[in-house]
This record gives C-alpha cells, structure tokens and sequence, in this order.
C-alpha cells in the first residue's frame, strides 16, 4: 500500500516518524508533499526511501491512501483542485475536527474518513479518533484501522463528541503540560526545591502514574483513595485545589467549542454545506 501524506507540520510529521518506526509502513512506501518543500525534505535525513513531491496532484495519483494533514481551512482547496484525482479505489484521511466526512465526501467519490491522532501516538501510544464517510468501504475501514492500531488504541466516535473527544485526546496533552508546569513553578516559588529537580520528579511521576493506569493496576478513583490517606498531607493539597481550581475545566471545554464553531462556520461556507 502506498501512503501519501499532504502536509508535514506538526500532525503530519508525527504520523510519518509514527508510522515508519512501528514498521508499519516502509519508507519506500510513502510519498510526502508539502507547501514548502525544505519542511518535507528533512524526513530524508532519517528515512532515505522516502519519495518528496512537488505538488499534490501526482502524489495523489501515485498513492492508494491519503492524508491531508493541513490547516482546515486548506482542506477544500486540496480536494477542489485535485478532485479528478481522487479516483474510486483510493482513500481519502482527514485528521482535522472542524470537517466533517461528509463535507469531504461532497467532493469526491472515493472513499473518506476522518482520524483525529494525538501527539501521544509518536510514543506508539494514546488513542486515534475514527469517523467513517458513507461510501467508505469495509476494506478500508479495516486497512486504516489496523493501520493506526500499530501507533495508537482506535476509537469510533460519533459526529456530535468530536470536539470533546478531540479536547481530551489531542489537545489534552497540553493541557496537562500547562498544568504540570504550573505545578512545578509552584513547587519552586513556595519550596526551597530548584526547577530542574522538580521538573525529574514530576515528569517521573507523571510516567510512574501513566503505567499504573496503563496496567491497570487501579482506577483513577482508586488511585486518588489509595494515596489520599484521611487527614494526612495529600487531602489537605486536594482541598486547596478544590478551593481553587472551580470551573477552570467547564470553561476550558466552553472555549475550545466557542473556537470549534467558528471553524465550522468557516469551512461550512467553503464547501457550501
């Protein structure tokens, strides 16, 4: 199977290391585009076999599977201008949450999906958000499925939880460094511990309770019971979290959707739906 990826920005790059380090795909097999050339180019470096395009159109022709990894904004002028490409046995992947398959499947006839990757996925970890278009054939649906299993958990999820999927999925790593960082700086300002030390001890930590939850060892419930000993240190950190903290995580998730609805409006003018 030949693989073309549009675009190598951050998403992009991540799924070509992803994919060629699991050996899932062999560099030979994938085709890489991108605006600026260069950006594209320094995959070369580690992976030699790699073919680099000058445009999309024959790298579309040239590939069985296609992910457009671009700005959403960008994604209709990709399909618009290359739709005669998109012949019927290829397969198109978006990875971007403000299109919907649908949209993507009012251009072209062949086969559409959306997946939503993670960051985490170049760790071979974390979790792919599958959406599948109508016409989207089970031998497809099964390719693709296996394909991101060598990366990452799939999950199928309906058009109505993808922006919060997404929140938790993709952007949730930041999040969560956003607010390890704070963790740290407060360590540092109220303690006589230095940054670096403490910078080790959380993200150890961090690795530490990834692994517990990874074997299962316990639930989250059970682990925040299990280390929150009645009257001891940690109750006493978690009411002044509760104190603060307030609806920090509402309103996080009312942004992210305020800004995911004028995506929408915005992509929805383009593709006139």
């Amino acid at each position: 199977m030949k693989v073309g990826i549009v675009g190598t920005g951050n998403m992009g790059g991540i799924l070509i290391q992803a994919f060629i380090e699991s050996g899932a795909i062999s560099p030979s097999d994938l085709n890489v585009v991108n605006r600026t050339r260069s950006k594209a180019e320094k995959f070369q470096q580690n992976y030699r076999d790699i073919s680099i395009y000058n445009e999309p159109a024959k790298l579309i022709q040239d590939s069985d599977v296609i992910f457009i990894c671009v700005k959403p904004l960008d994604i209709f002028e990709v399909l618009k201008n290359n739709q005669h490409h998109f012949t019927k046995e290829k397969c198109i992947v978006s990875i971007t949450s403000p299109v919907s398959v649908e949209q993507i499947e009012s251009l072209v006839d062949c086969s559409c999906m959306r997946v939503i990757p993670s960051i985490t996925n170049r760790a071979l970890s974390g979790v792919s958000l599958f959406s599948f278009g109508s016409n989207c054939t089970e031998e497809w649906k099964t390719s693709i499925w296996e394909l991101f299993s060598t990366v990452s958990t799939p999950v199928k999820i309906d058009e109505n939880i993808t922006r919060v999927s997404s929140d938790i999925v993709s952007c949730g790593p930041a999040f969560f460094t956003y607010l390890t960082r704070k963790f740290i700086q407060g360590a540092v300002s109220e303690t006589e511990i230095d940054e670096t030390t403490a910078t080790v001890l959380a993200s150890e930590m961090l690795i530490g309770l990834g692994e517990l939850l990874k074997k299962e060892v316990y639930t989250l419930d059970a682990l925040q019971e299990k280390v929150c000993v009645k009257g001891g240190v940690t109750g006493e950190g978690i009411s002044a979290m509760e104190g603060q903290i307030g609806s920090l995580f509402p309103e996080l998730f009312k942004a992210t959707h305020r800004k995911f609805d004028e995506d929408i409006s915005e992509t929805k003018k383009q593709f006139g739906i």
